[in-house]
Protein backbone atom coordinates (compact mmCIF):
# COMPACT_ATOMS: atom_id res chain seq x y z
CA UNK A 1 0.00 0.00 0.00
CA UNK A 2 2.94 2.12 0.88
CA UNK A 3 4.59 1.58 -2.60
CA UNK A 4 1.06 3.08 -4.50
CA UNK A 5 1.49 6.20 -2.49
CA UNK A 6 4.62 6.72 -3.06
CA UNK A 7 4.11 5.73 -6.95
CA UNK A 8 1.11 8.32 -6.89
CA UNK A 9 3.32 10.85 -5.79
CA UNK A 10 6.06 10.84 -7.84
CA UNK A 11 4.13 10.12 -11.34
CA UNK A 12 3.45 13.15 -12.17
CA UNK A 13 7.06 14.07 -11.31
CA UNK A 14 8.17 11.20 -13.71
CA UNK A 15 6.34 11.56 -16.37
CA UNK A 16 7.29 15.19 -16.59
CA UNK A 17 11.12 13.70 -16.42
CA UNK A 18 10.20 11.87 -19.15
CA UNK A 19 8.85 14.45 -20.83
CA UNK A 20 11.70 16.82 -20.63
CA UNK A 21 14.14 14.24 -21.90
CA UNK A 22 11.97 13.56 -24.64
CA UNK A 23 12.39 17.31 -25.80
CA UNK A 24 16.23 15.68 -26.24
CA UNK A 25 15.99 12.78 -27.64
CA UNK A 26 12.99 12.85 -29.61
CA UNK A 27 13.54 16.44 -31.01
CA UNK A 28 13.39 14.84 -34.56
CA UNK A 29 9.81 13.47 -34.31
CA UNK A 30 8.37 16.45 -33.03
CA UNK A 31 9.06 20.31 -34.11
CA UNK A 32 9.44 22.23 -31.07
CA UNK A 33 7.96 25.44 -31.07
CA UNK A 34 8.93 28.91 -29.60
CA UNK A 35 7.76 28.07 -25.83
CA UNK A 36 9.36 24.76 -26.08
CA UNK A 37 13.00 26.94 -27.30
CA UNK A 38 12.26 29.29 -24.49
CA UNK A 39 11.61 26.78 -21.78
CA UNK A 40 15.22 24.88 -23.07
CA UNK A 41 16.85 27.73 -22.84
CA UNK A 42 15.99 27.96 -18.74
CA UNK A 43 16.95 24.77 -18.71
CA UNK A 44 19.93 25.38 -19.53
CA UNK A 45 20.48 28.48 -17.64
CA UNK A 46 22.70 28.23 -14.03
CA UNK A 47 19.65 28.97 -11.78
CA UNK A 48 17.67 26.23 -13.52
CA UNK A 49 14.68 25.06 -11.29
CA UNK A 50 14.08 21.46 -12.39
CA UNK A 51 11.12 21.18 -10.01
CA UNK A 52 9.31 24.46 -11.26
CA UNK A 53 10.21 24.16 -14.66
CA UNK A 54 8.86 20.98 -14.60
CA UNK A 55 5.55 21.94 -13.11
CA UNK A 56 5.32 24.55 -15.77
CA UNK A 57 5.89 22.07 -18.66
CA UNK A 58 2.95 19.95 -17.42
CA UNK A 59 1.06 22.77 -17.30
CA UNK A 60 1.67 24.30 -20.66
CA UNK A 61 1.53 20.94 -22.71
CA UNK A 62 -0.53 18.28 -20.65
CA UNK A 63 -2.96 16.96 -22.71
CA UNK A 64 -5.48 17.44 -19.76
CA UNK A 65 -5.68 20.28 -17.80
CA UNK A 66 -4.07 20.31 -14.55
CA UNK A 67 -4.10 21.78 -10.90
CA UNK A 68 -0.79 23.27 -10.51
CA UNK A 69 -1.09 23.36 -6.32
CA UNK A 70 -1.48 20.10 -6.15
CA UNK A 71 1.38 18.81 -8.53
CA UNK A 72 3.64 21.22 -6.16
CA UNK A 73 2.22 19.78 -3.26
CA UNK A 74 3.47 16.28 -4.91
CA UNK A 75 6.30 17.61 -5.35
CA UNK A 76 7.30 18.96 -2.31
CA UNK A 77 5.79 15.55 -0.36
CA UNK A 78 7.97 13.54 -2.73
CA UNK A 79 10.90 15.21 -2.20
CA UNK A 80 10.59 14.92 2.06
CA UNK A 81 9.35 11.61 1.64
CA UNK A 82 13.10 10.64 0.36
CA UNK A 83 14.94 12.04 3.55
CA UNK A 84 14.41 11.17 7.19
CA UNK A 85 10.77 9.85 8.61
CA UNK A 86 10.21 12.91 10.82
CA UNK A 87 10.42 15.67 7.58
CA UNK A 88 7.00 16.16 6.64
CA UNK A 89 4.65 18.45 4.83
CA UNK A 90 1.91 20.12 6.31
CA UNK A 91 -1.50 20.54 4.00
CA UNK A 92 -2.87 24.04 4.86
CA UNK A 93 -6.01 22.16 5.74
CA UNK A 94 -4.01 19.76 8.17
CA UNK A 95 -2.19 23.33 9.84
CA UNK A 96 -4.88 23.70 12.55
CA UNK A 97 -5.22 20.17 13.13
CA UNK A 98 -1.54 19.09 13.64
CA UNK A 99 -0.25 22.62 15.74
CA UNK A 100 -3.43 23.16 17.63
CA UNK A 101 -2.38 20.13 20.56
CA UNK A 102 0.61 22.12 20.49
CA UNK A 103 -0.13 25.74 21.21
CA UNK A 104 -2.35 25.37 25.05
CA UNK A 105 -5.58 26.52 22.93
CA UNK A 106 -7.76 26.66 20.23
CA UNK A 107 -10.79 27.95 18.83
CA UNK A 108 -14.15 26.30 19.59
CA UNK A 109 -17.39 25.58 21.42
CA UNK A 110 -15.61 24.19 24.27
CA UNK A 111 -16.86 20.39 24.43
CA UNK A 112 -15.16 16.82 24.65
CA UNK A 113 -16.86 13.90 22.63
CA UNK A 114 -16.54 10.47 21.35
CA UNK A 115 -18.12 9.25 18.09
CA UNK A 116 -20.24 6.21 18.97
CA UNK A 117 -22.59 4.62 15.87
CA UNK A 118 -21.92 7.42 13.84
CA UNK A 119 -23.24 10.01 15.98
CA UNK A 120 -21.51 12.43 18.37
CA UNK A 121 -21.94 11.97 22.02
CA UNK A 122 -21.02 14.93 24.28
CA UNK A 123 -18.96 13.67 27.29
CA UNK A 124 -18.48 16.65 28.81
CA UNK A 125 -18.90 20.31 28.01
CA UNK A 126 -15.49 22.09 29.50
CA UNK A 127 -16.06 24.47 32.76
CA UNK A 128 -16.84 27.87 31.39
CA UNK A 129 -16.36 27.27 27.91
CA UNK A 130 -18.84 28.48 25.42
CA UNK A 131 -21.19 25.46 25.60
CA UNK A 132 -21.71 25.06 29.02
CA UNK A 133 -22.52 28.94 29.19
CA UNK A 134 -25.42 28.05 25.90
CA UNK A 135 -26.39 25.00 28.01
CA UNK A 136 -24.93 21.91 26.49
CA UNK A 137 -24.81 18.84 28.67
CA UNK A 138 -22.71 15.69 29.22
CA UNK A 139 -24.74 13.04 27.16
CA UNK A 140 -26.37 15.29 24.45
CA UNK A 141 -26.10 13.96 20.84
CA UNK A 142 -24.89 16.41 18.29
CA UNK A 143 -27.49 15.72 15.30
CA UNK A 144 -26.31 18.47 13.27
CA UNK A 145 -24.59 22.06 12.97
CA UNK A 146 -25.31 25.05 10.93
CA UNK A 147 -28.30 23.12 9.10
CA UNK A 148 -25.91 20.02 8.40
CA UNK A 149 -27.09 16.58 9.55
CA UNK A 150 -23.50 14.94 10.97
CA UNK A 151 -24.81 11.95 12.80
CA UNK A 152 -25.70 8.48 11.00
CA UNK A 153 -23.60 9.77 7.90
CA UNK A 154 -20.20 8.08 8.89
CA UNK A 155 -18.62 11.23 9.51
CA UNK A 156 -15.22 11.27 10.79
CA UNK A 157 -14.05 13.08 13.98
CA UNK A 158 -11.65 15.53 12.02
CA UNK A 159 -14.64 16.31 9.96
CA UNK A 160 -16.88 17.00 12.57
CA UNK A 161 -14.30 19.21 14.64
CA UNK A 162 -13.96 21.37 11.37
CA UNK A 163 -17.59 22.08 11.90
CA UNK A 164 -17.68 22.62 15.54
CA UNK A 165 -13.81 24.87 15.67
CA UNK A 166 -13.57 28.18 14.09
CA UNK A 167 -12.72 31.32 14.99
CA UNK A 168 -13.13 33.14 18.25
CA UNK A 169 -16.28 35.55 18.04
CA UNK A 170 -18.12 33.51 15.60
CA UNK A 171 -21.54 31.61 15.99
CA UNK A 172 -22.58 27.89 15.40
CA UNK A 173 -25.89 26.76 15.35
CA UNK A 174 -26.17 23.22 16.79
CA UNK A 175 -29.39 20.72 17.09
CA UNK A 176 -29.14 18.00 20.25
CA UNK A 177 -30.97 15.23 20.97
CA UNK A 178 -31.36 14.88 25.03
CA UNK A 179 -33.07 12.02 26.45
CA UNK A 180 -36.39 12.84 27.74
CA UNK A 181 -37.23 15.10 25.04
CA UNK A 182 -38.98 14.42 21.83
CA UNK A 183 -37.98 17.25 20.15
CA UNK A 184 -34.47 18.46 19.11
CA UNK A 185 -32.92 21.27 21.14
CA UNK A 186 -31.80 23.93 19.33
CA UNK A 187 -28.15 26.21 20.48
CA UNK A 188 -26.63 28.58 19.33
CA UNK A 189 -22.90 28.87 20.67
CA UNK A 190 -20.28 31.34 20.44
CA UNK A 191 -16.94 30.27 19.79
CA UNK A 192 -14.21 31.47 22.77
CA UNK A 193 -10.92 30.06 23.59
CA UNK A 194 -10.76 26.89 24.39
CA UNK A 195 -8.18 25.59 26.78
CA UNK A 196 -6.13 22.74 26.35
CA UNK A 197 -3.96 21.13 28.76
CA UNK A 198 -1.00 18.73 28.84
CA UNK A 199 -0.94 18.08 32.77
CA UNK A 200 -3.74 15.46 32.53
CA UNK A 201 -3.73 15.05 36.73
CA UNK A 202 -1.58 15.55 39.55
CA UNK A 203 -2.79 14.34 42.87
CA UNK A 204 -0.81 12.35 46.30
CA UNK A 205 -1.75 8.35 45.49
CA UNK A 206 0.52 8.09 48.67
CA UNK A 207 1.25 9.96 51.62
CA UNK A 208 4.37 11.94 50.66
CA UNK A 209 4.23 10.73 47.18
CA UNK A 210 3.32 12.79 44.28
CA UNK A 211 1.78 11.74 41.05
CA UNK A 212 2.09 13.88 37.82
CA UNK A 213 0.73 12.40 33.90
CA UNK A 214 2.14 14.69 31.75
CA UNK A 215 0.40 14.16 27.95
CA UNK A 216 2.25 16.44 25.85
CA UNK A 217 5.07 19.36 25.65
CA UNK A 218 3.15 22.14 24.40
CA UNK A 219 3.57 25.80 25.15
CA UNK A 220 1.68 26.05 28.36
CA UNK A 221 3.34 22.58 29.80
CA UNK A 222 6.00 24.17 31.96
CA UNK A 223 3.46 27.01 33.59
CA UNK A 224 0.88 23.83 34.11
CA UNK A 225 3.65 21.87 35.42
CA UNK A 226 5.29 24.58 37.83
CA UNK A 227 1.59 24.72 39.31
CA UNK A 228 1.13 21.56 39.71
CA UNK A 229 4.69 20.71 41.71
CA UNK A 230 3.75 23.69 43.95
CA UNK A 231 0.46 22.04 44.98
CA UNK A 232 2.02 19.16 45.78
CA UNK A 233 4.62 20.25 47.59
CA UNK A 234 2.29 22.22 49.41
CA UNK A 235 0.50 19.39 50.41
CA UNK A 236 3.56 17.37 52.00
CA UNK A 237 5.33 16.17 48.43
CA UNK A 238 8.36 14.42 49.61
CA UNK A 239 9.02 12.28 46.21
CA UNK A 240 7.53 12.12 43.11
CA UNK A 241 6.72 10.09 39.76
CA UNK A 242 6.70 11.83 36.73
CA UNK A 243 4.07 9.63 33.98
CA UNK A 244 5.64 10.19 30.50
CA UNK A 245 4.07 6.83 29.08
CA UNK A 246 2.34 7.41 26.15
CA UNK A 247 3.78 11.22 25.95
CA UNK A 248 4.80 11.46 21.79
CA UNK A 249 7.00 14.75 22.70
CA UNK A 250 6.22 18.67 21.46
CA UNK A 251 8.48 21.43 21.55
CA UNK A 252 12.28 21.20 22.64
CA UNK A 253 12.26 24.40 24.17
CA UNK A 254 9.52 23.40 26.43
CA UNK A 255 12.16 19.50 27.31
CA UNK A 256 14.52 21.69 28.32
CA UNK A 257 12.23 24.07 30.39
CA UNK A 258 10.55 21.13 32.16
CA UNK A 259 13.59 19.51 33.17
CA UNK A 260 15.41 22.14 34.41
CA UNK A 261 12.82 21.94 37.36
CA UNK A 262 14.45 18.92 38.47
CA UNK A 263 17.84 19.75 37.82
CA UNK A 264 20.60 21.38 39.59
CA UNK A 265 22.58 24.69 38.60
CA UNK A 266 24.82 23.86 35.71
CA UNK A 267 23.79 20.40 34.47
CA UNK A 268 23.57 19.61 30.76
CA UNK A 269 19.95 18.70 30.52
CA UNK A 270 20.77 18.28 25.96
CA UNK A 271 22.54 19.59 23.14
CA UNK A 272 21.54 19.85 19.19
CA UNK A 273 23.95 19.70 16.64
CA UNK A 274 23.21 19.52 12.80
CA UNK A 275 25.15 19.47 9.61
CA UNK A 276 23.59 22.85 9.17
CA UNK A 277 23.63 24.13 12.66
CA UNK A 278 26.49 24.57 14.96
CA UNK A 279 26.31 22.59 18.47
CA UNK A 280 24.30 24.28 20.91
CA UNK A 281 24.08 23.05 24.64
CA UNK A 282 20.77 23.65 27.19
CA UNK A 283 22.44 24.00 31.23
CA UNK A 284 20.25 23.67 34.18
CA UNK A 285 19.77 27.41 35.45
CA UNK A 286 19.24 26.26 39.27
CA UNK A 287 16.08 27.53 40.18
CA UNK A 288 14.01 24.48 40.35
CA UNK A 289 10.93 23.88 41.96
CA UNK A 290 11.62 20.09 42.42
CA UNK A 291 15.96 19.57 42.54
CA UNK A 292 15.98 17.19 45.66
CA UNK A 293 14.03 13.98 46.60
CA UNK A 294 13.05 10.84 45.26
CA UNK A 295 11.95 11.10 41.33
CA UNK A 296 10.66 8.21 39.21
CA UNK A 297 10.21 8.21 35.68
CA UNK A 298 7.61 6.21 33.71
CA UNK A 299 8.36 5.77 30.23
CA UNK A 300 6.92 3.33 27.79
CA UNK A 301 7.30 2.09 23.79
CA UNK A 302 5.50 5.54 23.27
CA UNK A 303 7.58 7.79 25.05
CA UNK A 304 8.78 9.62 22.04
CA UNK A 305 11.00 13.10 21.30
CA UNK A 306 10.63 15.78 23.84
CA UNK A 307 10.11 12.83 26.91
CA UNK A 308 13.47 11.34 25.73
CA UNK A 309 15.35 14.30 26.11
CA UNK A 310 13.73 14.41 29.68
CA UNK A 311 14.01 11.04 30.64
CA UNK A 312 17.72 11.21 29.41
CA UNK A 313 18.34 14.06 31.30
CA UNK A 314 16.84 12.54 34.29
CA UNK A 315 19.19 9.10 33.78
CA UNK A 316 22.14 10.88 32.46
CA UNK A 317 22.50 13.15 35.59
CA UNK A 318 21.57 10.31 38.13
CA UNK A 319 18.96 12.70 39.24
CA UNK A 320 16.29 9.71 39.25
CA UNK A 321 15.02 6.10 38.03
CA UNK A 322 13.66 5.25 35.32
CA UNK A 323 11.09 2.33 35.26
CA UNK A 324 8.73 1.25 31.87
CA UNK A 325 9.75 0.12 29.20
CA UNK A 326 12.34 1.41 26.02
CA UNK A 327 11.11 4.57 24.67
CA UNK A 328 10.37 5.05 20.71
CA UNK A 329 13.37 6.38 20.21
CA UNK A 330 13.30 9.84 18.03
CA UNK A 331 16.62 11.67 18.30
CA UNK A 332 15.53 14.57 15.90
CA UNK A 333 15.21 18.21 15.67
CA UNK A 334 12.19 19.32 13.15
CA UNK A 335 11.72 23.27 12.47
CA UNK A 336 8.61 24.43 11.02
CA UNK A 337 8.83 26.60 8.34
CA UNK A 338 4.95 28.37 7.54
CA UNK A 339 4.43 28.45 3.85
CA UNK A 340 2.25 31.67 2.36
CA UNK A 341 -0.45 29.42 1.48
CA UNK A 342 -1.16 28.04 5.37
CA UNK A 343 1.12 25.37 4.69
CA UNK A 344 4.29 24.38 6.32
CA UNK A 345 7.01 22.10 5.99
CA UNK A 346 8.90 20.29 8.88
CA UNK A 347 12.44 19.63 8.40
CA UNK A 348 14.85 17.86 10.45
CA UNK A 349 17.75 20.26 11.02
CA UNK A 350 20.06 18.54 13.70
CA UNK A 351 19.86 15.76 15.94
CA UNK A 352 19.94 15.89 19.88
CA UNK A 353 22.07 14.51 22.43
CA UNK A 354 21.37 13.10 25.93
CA UNK A 355 24.20 15.09 28.83
CA UNK A 356 26.42 11.60 28.22
CA UNK A 357 26.64 12.26 24.79
CA UNK A 358 24.31 9.98 23.22
CA UNK A 359 21.93 9.93 20.33
CA UNK A 360 18.43 8.01 21.02
CA UNK A 361 17.79 7.90 17.52
CA UNK A 362 16.77 4.08 16.26
CA UNK A 363 18.46 3.54 12.99
CA UNK A 364 16.40 4.05 9.90
CA UNK A 365 17.11 4.63 6.11
CA UNK A 366 16.10 7.86 3.97
CA UNK A 367 13.09 7.27 2.31
CA UNK A 368 11.70 4.37 4.34
CA UNK A 369 9.18 5.28 6.02
CA UNK A 370 7.35 2.53 6.34
CA UNK A 371 9.88 0.01 7.74
CA UNK A 372 10.62 2.41 10.54
CA UNK A 373 7.29 2.93 11.70
CA UNK A 374 6.72 -0.88 11.45
CA UNK A 375 9.59 -1.03 14.09
CA UNK A 376 7.59 -0.87 17.04
CA UNK A 377 5.66 -4.19 15.45
CA UNK A 378 9.01 -6.06 15.06
CA UNK A 379 9.69 -5.03 19.07
CA UNK A 380 6.25 -6.90 20.07
CA UNK A 381 6.97 -10.00 17.80
CA UNK A 382 10.38 -10.23 18.67
CA UNK A 383 10.11 -10.49 22.57
CA UNK A 384 11.64 -7.12 23.22
CA UNK A 385 7.75 -5.90 24.80
CA UNK A 386 8.41 -9.09 27.20
CA UNK A 387 12.00 -9.27 28.25
CA UNK A 388 14.74 -7.05 28.48
CA UNK A 389 17.09 -9.78 27.33
CA UNK A 390 15.75 -9.57 24.14
CA UNK A 391 16.74 -5.91 23.81
CA UNK A 392 20.31 -5.86 22.21
CA UNK A 393 22.67 -3.06 22.22
CA UNK A 394 25.65 -1.83 20.11
CA UNK A 395 28.64 -1.89 22.33
CA UNK A 396 30.24 0.66 20.68
CA UNK A 397 27.43 2.99 22.01
CA UNK A 398 28.04 2.50 25.09
CA UNK A 399 27.92 5.24 27.87
CA UNK A 400 28.47 5.25 31.56
CA UNK A 401 26.62 8.15 33.75
CA UNK A 402 28.87 10.44 36.46
CA UNK A 403 27.16 7.40 38.79
CA UNK A 404 28.55 4.59 37.48
CA UNK A 405 25.18 3.38 35.36
CA UNK A 406 25.63 1.83 31.89
CA UNK A 407 23.38 3.68 29.30
CA UNK A 408 23.19 3.11 25.77
CA UNK A 409 22.56 4.91 22.71
CA UNK A 410 20.95 4.40 19.36
CA UNK A 411 17.45 3.37 20.00
CA UNK A 412 15.42 4.85 22.63
CA UNK A 413 15.93 5.16 26.41
CA UNK A 414 16.52 1.81 28.16
CA UNK A 415 14.68 2.38 31.41
CA UNK A 416 16.71 1.07 34.81
CA UNK A 417 14.39 -1.12 35.94
CA UNK A 418 12.36 -2.75 32.77
CA UNK A 419 8.30 -4.00 33.47
CA UNK A 420 7.25 -6.39 30.69
CA UNK A 421 4.06 -6.37 28.83
CA UNK A 422 2.63 -10.02 30.23
CA UNK A 423 2.74 -12.69 28.29
CA UNK A 424 -0.26 -15.05 29.60
CA UNK A 425 -2.82 -16.74 27.60
CA UNK A 426 -5.16 -15.85 30.04
CA UNK A 427 -5.20 -12.53 28.88
CA UNK A 428 -6.25 -13.13 26.01
CA UNK A 429 -10.33 -12.27 26.64
CA UNK A 430 -9.13 -9.36 28.34
CA UNK A 431 -7.20 -8.17 25.53
CA UNK A 432 -9.85 -8.67 23.16
CA UNK A 433 -12.06 -6.68 24.95
CA UNK A 434 -10.01 -4.04 24.79
CA UNK A 435 -9.09 -4.57 21.12
CA UNK A 436 -12.64 -4.10 20.38
CA UNK A 437 -13.01 -1.47 22.18
CA UNK A 438 -15.68 -2.86 24.05
CA UNK A 439 -15.26 -1.77 27.72
CA UNK A 440 -14.81 2.11 26.64
CA UNK A 441 -18.31 1.09 24.91
CA UNK A 442 -19.90 -0.78 27.71
CA UNK A 443 -19.14 1.87 30.44
CA UNK A 444 -19.97 4.82 27.76
CA UNK A 445 -23.44 3.14 27.19
CA UNK A 446 -23.88 2.75 31.02
CA UNK A 447 -22.59 6.32 31.81
CA UNK A 448 -25.06 7.19 29.57
CA UNK A 449 -28.25 5.30 30.71
CA UNK A 450 -28.09 6.24 34.51
CA UNK A 451 -26.41 9.73 34.18
CA UNK A 452 -29.91 10.78 36.55
CA UNK A 453 -28.53 8.24 39.12
CA UNK A 454 -24.60 9.00 39.02
CA UNK A 455 -25.62 12.96 39.45
CA UNK A 456 -26.25 12.15 42.73
CA UNK A 457 -22.16 11.87 42.76
CA UNK A 458 -21.12 15.48 43.25
CA UNK A 459 -17.51 14.82 43.94
CA UNK A 460 -15.11 12.31 42.67
CA UNK A 461 -14.11 11.25 46.39
CA UNK A 462 -17.71 10.67 46.68
CA UNK A 463 -18.21 8.76 43.73
CA UNK A 464 -15.21 6.80 44.53
CA UNK A 465 -16.23 5.92 48.32
CA UNK A 466 -19.74 4.53 47.13
CA UNK A 467 -19.78 3.39 43.86
CA UNK A 468 -18.49 -0.37 43.07
CA UNK A 469 -18.81 -2.45 40.17
CA UNK A 470 -21.66 -5.18 41.15
CA UNK A 471 -21.67 -8.84 40.08
CA UNK A 472 -24.89 -7.92 38.38
CA UNK A 473 -23.08 -5.17 36.21
CA UNK A 474 -20.00 -7.38 36.00
CA UNK A 475 -22.10 -10.09 34.18
CA UNK A 476 -23.80 -7.62 32.24
CA UNK A 477 -20.78 -6.45 30.69
CA UNK A 478 -19.73 -10.31 29.86
CA UNK A 479 -23.09 -10.32 27.94
CA UNK A 480 -22.28 -7.18 26.50
CA UNK A 481 -19.07 -8.67 25.11
CA UNK A 482 -20.34 -12.20 24.06
CA UNK A 483 -23.08 -10.12 21.91
CA UNK A 484 -20.43 -8.17 19.83
CA UNK A 485 -18.68 -11.70 19.44
CA UNK A 486 -16.47 -12.13 22.12
CA UNK A 487 -17.03 -15.51 23.89
CA UNK A 488 -16.78 -15.91 27.38
CA UNK A 489 -13.60 -17.54 28.89
CA UNK A 490 -14.27 -18.46 32.22
CA UNK A 491 -10.73 -19.28 33.25
CA UNK A 492 -9.71 -15.99 31.35
CA UNK A 493 -12.65 -13.73 33.04
CA UNK A 494 -11.64 -15.51 36.33
CA UNK A 495 -7.39 -14.43 35.75
CA UNK A 496 -8.52 -10.52 34.84
CA UNK A 497 -11.65 -9.99 36.90
CA UNK A 498 -9.98 -7.79 39.98
CA UNK A 499 -8.23 -5.75 36.55
CA UNK A 500 -11.39 -5.96 34.52
CA UNK A 501 -13.79 -4.50 37.23
CA UNK A 502 -11.38 -1.69 38.11
CA UNK A 503 -11.54 -0.76 34.61
CA UNK A 504 -14.40 -0.60 34.33
CA UNK A 505 -14.72 1.91 37.44
CA UNK A 506 -12.01 3.84 36.00
CA UNK A 507 -13.95 4.27 32.71
CA UNK A 508 -17.42 5.58 34.31
CA UNK A 509 -15.17 7.78 37.01
CA UNK A 510 -13.30 9.37 33.49
CA UNK A 511 -16.79 10.01 31.95
CA UNK A 512 -18.30 11.74 34.52
CA UNK A 513 -15.18 13.50 35.98
CA UNK A 514 -12.67 13.46 33.34
CA UNK A 515 -8.67 12.24 33.95
CA UNK A 516 -9.01 13.30 37.47
CA UNK A 517 -11.64 10.53 37.91
CA UNK A 518 -9.80 8.14 35.71
CA UNK A 519 -6.27 8.06 36.70
CA UNK A 520 -7.02 7.96 41.14
CA UNK A 521 -8.58 4.22 39.81
CA UNK A 522 -6.82 3.18 37.37
CA UNK A 523 -3.70 3.28 39.51
CA UNK A 524 -4.51 0.38 41.69
CA UNK A 525 -3.68 -1.81 39.32
CA UNK A 526 -0.75 -0.33 37.01
CA UNK A 527 2.36 -2.38 37.90
CA UNK A 528 4.28 -0.28 36.81
CA UNK A 529 3.14 2.47 39.42
CA UNK A 530 3.66 0.25 42.06
CA UNK A 531 6.79 -0.70 41.45
CA UNK A 532 7.81 3.01 41.38
CA UNK A 533 6.00 3.42 44.80
CA UNK A 534 7.65 0.23 45.82
CA UNK A 535 11.32 1.61 44.59
CA UNK A 536 10.45 5.12 46.60
CA UNK A 537 9.79 3.06 49.35
CA UNK A 538 13.44 1.52 49.62
CA UNK A 539 15.18 5.08 49.14
CA UNK A 540 13.39 6.35 52.34
CA UNK A 541 14.26 3.56 54.30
Amino acid sequence: MYNNKRSAIYLPIAFALVLVAGIFLGASLVKVNSTDQNLIQRIHNRNFDPVDNVITYIQQEYVDSVDVYKLRQSAITGMLSDLDPHSSFITAEEFNEVNDPLLGSFDGIGVQFRMENDTVYIINAIAGGPSEKAGILAGDRIVNVDGEVIAGVKMSTNEVMKRLKGERGTRVNVSVFRRGFKELIPFTITRDVIPTYSVDISFMPEPGIGYIKLSKFSATTTEELTKALLGLKNEGMESLILDLRGNSGGYLQTAITVSDEFLGEGKLIVYTSGYNRPAQYAHASGKGIFEKGSLVVLIDEGSASSSEILAGAIQDNDRGLIIGRRSFGKGLVQEQLSLPDGSAIRLTVARYYTPTGRSIQKPYKNGHTEEYEEELYNRMISGQLESADSIHFNDSLRYTTPGGRVVYGGGGIMPDIFIPVEKNENYRYYNELLGKGLVYQFTFDYTDNNRPGLKKFRTFEEFDRNFNITPDLFNRMIRFASEKGVEPDQKGIAFVREELENLMKALIARNLFDEKGFYPVYLRTDKTYHKAVEEIRKQQQ
